[in-house]
């Protein structure tokens, strides 16, 4: 089963099938929307960090709180664990590529977000709900939109299991075990037990804790990495010169220094660069629609900020720490092969940072990563579980996935690692194709609300004035947002009709 998954993945994360339609997608997007991942990140950032939220908005939980969650979800082991296999494996070059899967996957993110924001529904417990399972069926008419979005969504709440539950429970545990000795199974079932305490409570509680989670843990990792930077700074301007040289000739931590050894670094780059930032998977989506914003375009903007921190930021910091180190081609004096993943991120912390300080922040950065990872997954599970069988099979998957996390710290995971892989890329399908039929909408709607707003500082009263009378507007603002295309006047590309 493990190679037959891995046989399938490589042809899903290959040069001919996700590769291509990821990058090429965030590319055609970023043209459509005028680079607004660049003209538009200081206001982003500014709405999504400093603001948080928009005053009398509809909404489960802050812009700022969605943000974290989708964060909580994104920067997990794939930003240590998941950079250092993409260099060990690829080079250096890896991670040239995995800065252009993150700057393109900007647009796609913004997308999904808007569209997430944009056909949401309020479920039978009041809660706002959306994501692709959502807007794959509501905005494009007929059975192809209704088959993408039950298409995505069972590959979703089956990745959940996978890249968001045991992979990052597996992580925990053997890192708990190698550096306090703590066995397996304490490690499965404290981690169940928190879990399970924190999902009771919903979104709501998930909100909470990521607000107050992720914004620790990412400065704790950030200004570690800043300090083993700063005490390797001579090393730094080889390291931007491999990192770009390599990104075009190929060089290989594993197959040498053949220069076919650029598809390996494309691959890896931009395989695991989305294992880490998720754009156009359409994860985020989900997080997005339970946001308290006054317009789809803000909370779009907001979310797409999630993968400038995740990949330009977080994986950015992992990736100079491991080339500037000399790591990512370290042996292993006690194997006499190359130092593994899972090690190397630790071991290029230890070598720049005194004592054993390097060692104590990748792996306390490590747990906190992947526990909120976990939380994030689990809200996204439950939502495409609702959508399959209905808001009574939430509470009964909240108990099922807390038990799986304890499976996921007790048993070895070769095969759900390549199950991972296999059902990120059949999540990013359908969303791919449902972010390109959809972006005349989103493209004309974005236009409109910037032309009013360039800022994001219009209150809800300016925003109404001027969205008055658009396709939609006013079931969006009475969350009657049901049915398909058709309903709301838009035609197939998302223009208005008639």
């Amino acid at each position: 089963m493990e190679t037959f998954l891995g046989d399938v993945g490589s042809v899903v994360w290959g040069p001919f099938l996700l590769i291509p339609l990821l990058l090429g997608t965030g590319l055609y997007l970023t043209i459509r929307l005028g680079g607004l991942q660049f003209l538009k990140l200081g206001a982003a950032l500014r709405l999504g960090l400093l603001k948080r939220r928009d005053a009398g908005a509809e909404g489960d939980i802050s812009q700022f709180q969605a943000l974290t969650t989708a964060l909580a979800a994104t920067v997990g082991t794939g930003n240590i664990v998941g950079v250092a296999t993409a260099i060990g494996i690829g080079g250096p070059g890896a991670l040239f590529w995995m800065w252009v899967t993150g700057l393109v996957g900007m647009a796609s993110k913004y997308t999904e977000a808007y569209l997430g924001v944009r056909f949401r529904g309020t479920d039978d417990a009041g809660e706002k709900s959306g994501g692709p399972q959502v807007y794959l069926e509501r905005g494009i008419r007929g059975g192809f939109g209704k088959f993408l979005a039950l298409f995505f969504a069972i590959a979703a709440t089956l990745a959940c299991f996978g890249i968001g539950n045991m992979t990052q429970g597996n992580s925990i545990a053997h890192n708990m075990e190698r550096s306090f000795s703590v066995p397996l199974w304490v490690t499965g079932a404290v981690l169940a037990v928190l879990t399970l305490l924190v999902l009771v409570g919903g979104i709501k509680s998930i909100g909470r804790v990521t607000a107050g989670l992720v914004p620790v843990m990412i400065l704790l990792y950030v200004l570690g990495a800043l300090y083993v930077l700063l005490a390797n700074i001579g090393a730094l301007p080889a390291a931007f010169a491999q990192i770009f040289t390599d990104a075009f000739t190929g060089t290989s931590a594993v197959g040498g220094f053949a220069g076919s050894a650029i598809i390996i670094a494309v691959q890896y780059g931009v395989a695991r660069g989305i294992f880490s930032n998720e754009s156009g998977m359409g994860s985020a989506a989900i997080a997005a629609a339970a946001a308290q914003t006054t317009h789809p375009v803000r909370q779009g903007l907001v979310s797409m900020t999630q993968t400038f921190i995740d990949t330009i930021i977080v994986v950015t910091c992992t990736g100079l720490v491991i080339v500037t180190t000399g790591t990512w081609n370290q042996i292993d004096a006690a194997t006499g092969q190359q130092i593994s993943a899972a090690l190397m991120t630790g071991e290029a912390f230890t070598h720049g940072l005194p004592g054993d300080w390097g060692h104590w922040i990748v792996t306390v950065g490590l747990v906190m990563f992947a526990f909120s990872t976990i939380l994030g997954w689990a809200y996204y599970g439950e939502r495409n579980i609702e959508r399959l069988l209905g808001r009574r099979a939430v509470m009964p998957f909240r108990v099922l996935f807390s038990l799986v996390v304890y499976v996921g710290c007790t048993v070895q995971l070769g095969v759900v690692w390549n199950f991972s892989d296999v059902m990120n890329g059949l999540m990013a399908l359908p969303n791919l194709i449902g972010l390109l039929i959809l972006s005349g909408m989103v493209v004309r709607e974005t236009r409109h609300y910037l032309a009013h707003d360039p800022r994001l500082e219009a209150s809800k009263e300016e925003i109404e004035a001027f969205m008055k009378g658009r396709p939609g507007w006013t079931e969006w603002k009475s969350g009657n947002v049901v049915g398909s295309s058709h309903h709301y006047g838009l035609d197939r590309d998302g223009s208005p009709t008639g």
